[in-house]
């Protein structure tokens, strides 16, 4: 495959998974560690030779490989797997489960790293930028230690409770309010389940 081939096939890859996964180019850069005017560049094909470093970073917060997302097409592959069976054939995701007194310091750091570090569940669905959260104190008349919370990080601005952490407090909470992050408060991201210790 020529360059300018992969080139193509990675912007239409990257528009399709911000599409098919809910998310915001914004949240990719954020996540990824790349500026805004990187992506842009990429997707409005300003660009012919996009770095691995780059590729890597964006394929990891989409969760797939970076091989996938230059040389398949993902929007056909994800289509053909999904009408093979009723129930899809997907493999579930791996998911790093971080202690509630280790959230924000690893808040920043990316998936992939986060899953070598941390003890993993698996999460079947569209699964992209999920970490678990295990509860260590009470979140009253919601959850108790030990519970666990699956968290999508890329949905901050969405109506889904949302999982929110209280610098001055150091408490976490939950809200189904839409605010931007202040310096009191930290969007750690959408809860899109919840399982109950015991």
């Amino acid at each position: 495959m020529h360059r300018k081939e992969k080139t193509e096939n990675l912007r239409n890859n990257i528009r399709y998974l911000i599409k098919s996964r809910g998310t915001t180019q914004l949240s990719l850069c954020n996540s990824a560690g790349l500026t805004r005017t990187t992506i842009y560049n990429i997707l409005e094909g300003k660009v012919v030779n996009v770095q691995q470093s780059t590729v890597r970073k964006i394929s990891d917060f989409f969760g797939v490989s970076y091989k996938e997302i230059e040389y398949i097409n993902l929007e056909e592959k994800e289509v053909i797997e999904s009408s093979i069976s009723v129930q899809g054939n997907m493999n579930p995701a791996a998911i790093p489960i971080i202690k509630e007194s280790l959230l924000i310091q690893n808040l920043n750091k990316r998936i992939g790293e986060l899953a070598t570090l941390y003890p993993l569940t698996y999460y079947f669905g569209s699964a992209c930028n999920l970490i678990g959260v295990l509860l260590e104190c009470e979140i009253t008349g919601a959850h108790e230690p030990g519970d666990l919370l699956i968290i999508n990080k890329s949905l901050v601005n969405c109506d889904r409770q949302k999982l929110i952490y209280n610098r001055s407090t150091e408490k976490l909470y939950i809200t189904t309010n839409s605010f931007l992050p202040s310096d009191d408060f930290c969007v750690v991201g959408a809860i899109i389940e919840e399982r109950f210790n015991g």
